[in-house]
């Protein structure tokens, strides 16, 4: 990748340089004509021929790029100019300013870009001079409405009404507060509308809207080759692979100058991969094991530097076994299972460990290897049905998509093999359902909907981010069973990451407690639930419902946020059984055989009382 955005970057300034030099390095006349040789082969004098006046084609074909990116380049930066000062005044101070800012670019798009150059050369006649006011034109509202939408995004932000707090005027806070935040896609866009530019002048020319002949012009030379193609059809391939070629270098430079700009499309070093491949070599795991989640840290850079929202994660589950994930807001279940399926946001990254499904670290495989994975290996359910689904695509040709992105089967079989699985998760009239939208669905079929895409490729996993948290107490039940039936019947494993444990009781075999980003408890249900061996965990149960109808209890404070732990056990602060140990020492997380797991200095001393928590979290 880095490879290609240096030789992106090496092309587009090589053909610059190029331009640029072409009155000094003593190429032929560009206007010298020698009607005796026209349409002459190339030749030793003429490296690319002659054209039909006798013109050096070599020669037009490097001044025609000077005057293509002249054209370009001064049109996109008067483009960008303008439109960055529109879009900031008319997103900064609203109302009246963003009306005739950036509203009245809608009257600029009202327009044909070919009309608009037809008036335009009927008004101030062709040429160079036409063309570069007529393109900034043309490329001013997208300048516009990409400086409108970032400034939008940043002008609530706190350290903007920080420099409004301290006193700072409006032009200040434009230009030194808020342009270097929206600077990054300007600059995307100004490459953009470079190639674009490009595009244009050559097609504009082409037509004769654009530059005058004699002059040079890739576009003007394209039209000449087309009229001789039939005796020299060299004539049209030199100008057809220099506009070409030119374009994909700029069309590489754009996403060079996203990559750079914007740290979100960055993805972890290719040096770094194999370093830690090389630590953590490959392994063998036994056919029975689904997922083995071993060590993992994940780490996001913040503005309070560098915060691991999870810490140190190890995981193992069997083909056929259920594992809930458990615990508050913000204790990092959500991006566990974000990270088991190689979906985590651009921000974060695996700092360490590693992460098996099927035998391969999903944390070391390229996006190519992620994606044949994805929906066929492993799949992944969301939390909110109708954000999990394309709203302008019907439920049908989705679930068709999911099954010809992995099989080789026709659209016929992939059709009747959907509406097959929509009736497999209990959806009524699966025929007529297929051809439904999103929102003629109800909330419970729509989440069945999503569980029969995951499930469309049979993956040997499934992860569930609270998948029935949006629906009401009687379908939660119902997808529930649905789950069931589908795990026995396929024997997938499955990862549920829930805030509910009631529902905790009613599905898993396994349960892992998370606090803070850590796991604090982990071991069978039935055995955790009965006998807690971490003081969360207890305080957990003693919040869920009760059987007897009994009041829950509240934790008392709040989940410590990534970037302010305490230097002791995380959950000191909030503890009952907290000794002055565990304010000072980071506890780790002990195996207490057969499988058991706890994060706790005094689990003896849990273990030691008697169950005060039976009844409770198997209400539903």
């Amino acid at each position: 990748m880095r490879r290609a955005n240096g030789l992106s970057v090496v092309a587009v300034g090589a053909i610059a340089l190029l331009a640029l030099l072409v009155p000094v390095i003593g190429v032929a006349d560009p206007l010298a004509m020698d009607i005796a040789h026209r349409l002459a082969p190339p030749s030793a004098s003429h490296w690319l021929g002659q054209d039909q006046y006798g013109r050096d084609v070599f020669s037009r074909l490097l001044w025609g790029g000077r005057v293509s990116l002249f054209v370009a380049l001064s049109s996109s930066c008067l483009a960008a100019v303008c439109g960055t000062v529109l879009g900031l005044v008319g997103g900064f101070l609203g109302a009246l300013a963003e009306l005739l800012t950036v509203r009245s670019m809608d009257v600029v798009l009202c327009f044909p870009p070919l009309l608009l150059a037809l008036l335009a050369v009927t008004l101030l006649g062709p040429g160079a001079g036409t063309l570069v006011p007529l393109l900034a034109v043309l490329f001013l509202p997208g300048f516009v409405r990409v400086v409108y939408a970032g400034v939008l995004a940043v002008r609530a932000q706190d350290h903007v009404e920080a420099m409004r707090a301290l006193g700072a005027g409006r032009l200040r806070i434009m230009f030194r507060t808020i342009l270097p935040q929206v600077a990054g896609p300007v600059l995307v866009q100004l490459s953009l509308t470079a190639a674009s530019g490009i595009v244009l002048e050559s097609g504009l020319s082409f037509l004769g809207l654009g530059v005058v002949p004699p002059s040079a012009s890739w576009g003007l030379m394209i039209a000449a080759g087309r009229t001789t193609m039939a005796q020299a059809p060299l004539q049209l391939l030199w100008p057809c692979l220099a506009l070409s070629g030119t374009i994909l270098a700029m069309n590489a430079l754009c996403d060079t100058l996203r990559d750079a700009v914007d740290p979100s499309h960055q993805a972890i070093g290719a040096g770094k991969a194999w370093k830690l491949a090389a630590l953590l070599p490959m392994r063998r795991h036994a056919d029975n094991l689904a997922l083995d989640v071993r060590n993992l840290t994940i780490e996001i850079d913040t503005a309070f530097g560098p915060i691991q929202p999870v810490r140190d994660l190890s995981l193992q589950l069997d083909a056929g076994q259920t594992l809930a994930i458990v615990g508050e807001s913000g204790s990092g279940k959500s991006l566990t299972g974000l990270a088991i399926m190689g979906l985590l946001p651009h921000a974060a990254r695996p700092a360490s460990g590693a992460a098996y499904v099927a035998g391969q670290d999903i944390l070391r495989l390229d996006e190519a290897a992620l994606r044949r994975l994805r929906g066929r290996t492993m799949a992944m359910v969301f939390q909110d049905p109708l954000s999990s689904l394309n709203p302008v695509h019907r439920i049908g040709a989705q679930l068709v998509e999911a099954l010809r992105a992995h099989q080789r089967m026709s659209s016929r079989a992939a059709r009747q093999k959907a509406i097959a699985l929509l009736g497999h998760v209990g959806i009524a009239d699966p025929e007529r359902r297929f051809s439904a939208f999103p929102h003629e669905l109800s909330g419970g079929m729509r989440q069945r909907a999503v569980i029969a895409i995951a499930l469309a490729n049979q993956p040997l996993l499934l992860v569930a981010d609270e998948p029935t948290t949006a629906l009401d107490m009687t379908i939660q039940a119902q997808v529930l069973d649905l789950l069931r039936r589908i795990q026995r019947q396929s024997g997938l494993a499955m990862v549920f990451i829930t805030h509910s444990l009631p529902v905790v009781a009613e599905l898993a075999d396994l349960v892992a407690v998370m606090y803070a980003g850590e796991v604090v408890e982990q071991g069978p249900v039935a055995e955790i639930f009965a006998q807690p061996w971490h003081p969360y965990t207890a305080a957990l149960l003693r919040s869920a419902p009760a059987e007897d109808g009994s009041l829950p209890e509240g934790i008392a404070g709040i989940v410590p946020a990534p970037y302010d732990l305490p230097a002791g056990c995380v959950f000191a602060t909030r503890c009952a059984w907290r000794i002055t140990a565990c304010e000072t020492a980071r506890p780790k997380l002990q195996h207490i055989p057969p499988g058991r797991f706890t994060r706790c200095m005094r689990w003896q001393d849990l273990a030691a009382q008697p169950a005060a928590t039976e009844g409770r979290a198997c209400a539903s």
